[in-house]
């Protein structure tokens, strides 16, 4: 263990009030604005009433910086108190609040509500914006309001585009633009984007595009024995076995294209916006599945209106998107396998149209009120073709045959500001959500999948939830220098498509349906119940009376989950699958150090933690420029109760994050330390591995030019060699089906390993 976690609480803690200490002693807000931290959090303090509650903002200004750092754009959110991050490819990991992730979190880009199309959740909903087109982020953690959205237990994310913009009034056109490029030496990363407006004082179009690629990544030393050296005579590798160095972590590698063209029409206090997007990723490496991404194509359609009345606002958006994806193995897995098959093709097909409405009425000068509904219509194909002439042959396997899930919700909130002091929010929503599914079959009528066809066939798969959600809170402003919110929370979620309908029990069919990306295989549950969360939390807030200079935030809170979605050993009375596939035995319950097959089920949790986070001023206005500081630490505990008190599955340890930054003239240098604990909670019932503590220095520095802005960086200084607490149990290269141990099969007990030192550097220009 790297160090205990009374100690470093402490520590931190100290050095965060020495620090506000300081800052209050030689700080005056009206003269340190111009040189806060690049990482300006926007939180909710004594805002006016029409900023959300329990809310924090990114924009531009704080994404800025980590453009040219990171491809993948949940981890812009990195420095957001409470959150994590699901390893998972290159530009599709997975952020986690408060210990809850993926499809507990209701995610949306420019108002729509994606979901990931894939047994794998290889295309996340962040992974359909490039980190270059990223204008605006606001995440709401655990208390997240009514209106923000609903079928998620963990909070909302919203990221936004761009705004479109106007010609000022009397100027004829407006012509604007900005171009980008990008390299890392880690992967040997690089990218570009470019971004074109041309407006009228009514009328704008906007375009972006933006590609990014990267070979295998490295980690900081070898965490595998090395493959065998290349032959020169006779120009090839032995690929029986393992065929990579000892430090290069396969499946890692992709590459994505993005392209949008937006139109927007203005008219007085009204606006209509209408984007048109395109994504193409032709490969992407899991490190943590056995498959991997080998093409992923999605079209987007969000037509949009606000409009500005004597009442209040009212938003309305319609969207259709559709996603065609594709797996494989890419060069780093095995591709042929017994019985002349040329790999094991997967295709998924979704569909997603939705419509929201949502209007904000000004009742008087103490009271806003938020009503509205939404309706998403999703449909979802996951098919298998047949593979040479073995056990993929010679039907088209159907994994998920005309999967349908509706959502019909209806919300409202009340919003007052009964004193300058206090401030209470209170919505209710509800929401039906309808599952269903058609029949389904496996490559072949044979033992190994004819009986769980059957039954699933011949069960009542038609479902349907009725969902409340309700959450109260307060805010109390005691002086202009600290603010109090509290409140609680009720949050349902419905299970998802492959929770409810993913049929086989079939060993090689449960490890290609893996949400988690820990190397296990899973069946689902046609009982299943939506999980319901009770969320209790407080943030005390001391800042300074502006909000600029220093801040100090503390959040303790609880969830207790209802029904939470884990998993369950699989046994022979789950399975009716024959032969060297059936995998739900005796011997499965007991393992301890292999993978398992596991069935989606029901069990209580709890879930609880504390965030503490801070910005001070250290110096201002030296010879050397000023100087502030950020500290940052997030702690979560979550485990199963009644019976089984098991760790959750994927939970972030203890870990803290503390920076200094220097700003002199156009230049803005940092330097990170990340501490992470040792991961010594795990999930036994998955087997999860245990990962050892470590700290990584981060350096990064940039400098502004009026229409140029230089980016550089050097990430894990040292090299250190460490395994990501959340990156999933390493299955990268090989031999990754079917089931089993044997020569060139991924071996359990390693964990992803993180990326070694990676130089970087980036370039923008505004026209």
């Amino acid at each position: 263990m790297l160090f205990s976690k009374k100690p470093l609480a402490l520590a931190v803690s100290l050095a965060l009030s020495a620090l506000w200490n300081n800052a209050a002693a030689q700080s005056d807000p009206a003269t340190v604005v111009s040189d806060t931290p690049l990482m300006t959090v926007v939180v909710v303090g004594s805002k006016p009433v029409d900023v959300e509650p329990d809310s924090m903002t990114l924009d531009t200004a704080d994404v800025l910086p980590l453009r040219a750092a990171t491809s993948d754009t949940a981890t812009l959110l990195r420095d957001v108190p409470g959150i994590s991050f699901y390893g998972a490819g290159g530009v599709s990991s997975l952020p986690v609040l408060h210990g809850l992730g993926d499809d507990r979190l209701r995610i949306k880009v420019d108002g729509m509500d994606l979901v990931s199309a894939c047994a794998n959740h290889m295309n996340p909903p962040l992974s359909y914006i490039d980190p270059t087109n990223v204008a605006r982020a606001t995440v709401f953690a655990g208390l997240a309001p009514v209106s923000s959205g609903g079928d998620s237990i963990g909070g909302t994310i919203q990221v936004d585009s761009p705004e479109p913009e106007f010609a000022r009034a009397g100027q004829a056109t407006l012509l604007k633009g900005e171009a980008g490029t990008f390299y890392r030496s880690n992967g040997h990363a690089m990218g570009a984007n470019l971004a074109a407006t041309a407006a009228s004082e009514n009328l704008s179009v906007t375009y972006s595009g933006s590609t990014a690629q990267s070979d295998n990544y490295t980690a900081g030393g070898d965490f595998k024995p090395a493959g065998p050296a290349f032959n020169a005579t006779t120009q090839s590798r032995d690929t029986s076995t393992n065929w990579l160095d000892g430090d290069e972590v396969g499946s890692t590698q992709y590459k994505s294209t993005n392209q949008s063209l937006g139109f927007a029409l203005r008219h007085e206090n009204h606006l209509v916006d209408l984007k048109l997007g395109y994504q193409h990723i032709p490969y992407q490496g899991f490190p943590n599945q056995r498959m991997d991404m080998t093409d992923n194509t999605s079209t987007q359609v969000n037509l949009g209106y606000t409009g500005q009345y004597d009442w209040g606002k009212l938003e309305a958006r319609v969207y259709r998107e559709h996603t065609e994806h594709a797996m494989n193995f890419l060069e780093d897995k095995a591709f042929w396998y017994t019985g002349n098959a040329p790999g094991m093709p997967m295709f998924t097909d979704g569909n997603n149209t939705g419509t929201s409405v949502k209007g904000e009425i000004v009742l008087s000068a103490r009271d806003l009120v938020r009503v509205g509904g939404e309706v998403q219509q999703y449909r979802l194909d996951d098919w298998w073709p047949p593979s040479g002439n073995g056990g993929m042959y010679p039907d088209t396997f159907l994994n998920i045959n005309g999967g349908e899930r509706d959502r019909y919700a209806a919300f409202a909130e009340w919003e007052a500001q009964w004193t300058p002091q206090w401030l209470s929010q209170f919505g209710l929503r509800y929401e039906t959500v309808n599952m269903n599914a058609g029949p389904v079959q496996g490559y072949n009528t044979g033992g190994t999948y004819a009986g769980d066809a059957a039954a699933f066939n011949a069960s009542d798969r038609s479902l349907t939830d009725h969902n409340w959600d309700l959450t109260a809170l307060a805010r109390y402003t005691p002086a202009r220098t600290q603010t109090i919110e509290f409140g609680y929370a009720r949050k349902t979620r419905s299970p998802n498509l492959y929770e409810r309908y993913a049929w086989s029990t079939g060993g090689m069919a449960m490890n290609m349906v893996n949400l988690a990306g820990d190397g296990n295989g899973y069946v689902g549950n046609l009982d299943l119940k939506p999980e319901t969360a009770h969320t209790l939390s407080a943030t005390f807030d001391w800042h300074d009376a502006g909000e600029q200079a220093r801040r100090l935030k503390i959040t303790p809170y609880y969830t207790y989950v209802q029904d939470y979605i884990n998993a369950r050993r699989c046994r022979p009375g789950d399975t009716r699958a024959m032969g060297m596939m059936a995998v739900c035995t005796n011997a499965n319950l007991s393992a301890t150090d292999q993978f398992v097959f596991l069935k989606y089920d029901n069990q209580d949790a709890q879930l609880y933690g504390i965030d503490v986070s801070g910005y001070f001023p250290l110096a201002q206005n030296t010879d050397f420029g000023s100087f502030a500081a950020n500290g940052l630490l997030n702690y979560v505990r979550g485990e199963t109760v009644r019976g089984t008190d098991d760790a959750l599955y994927n939970t972030m340890p203890l870990n803290a994050k503390l920076s200094l930054t220097q700003t002199q003239g156009g230049w803005i240098n940092i330097a990170e330390v990340l501490l992470v604990d040792a991961k010594t909670d795990v999930s036994q019932i998955r087997n999860e591995v245990k990962t050892s503590g470590y700290s990584l220095l981060n350096l990064r520095s940039s400098y502004a030019w009026k229409t140029v802005r230089l980016d550089v960086g050097i990430e894990n200084v040292f090299d250190r060699l460490y395994s990501t607490p959340l990156g999933g149990a390493y299955v990268g290269q090989g031999v990754t089906m079917p089931p089993g141990a044997g020569a060139g099969r991924p071996a359990w007990g390693t964990a992803v390993p993180g990326m070694g030192r990676s130089i970087y550097a980036g370039i923008s220009v505004q026209f």
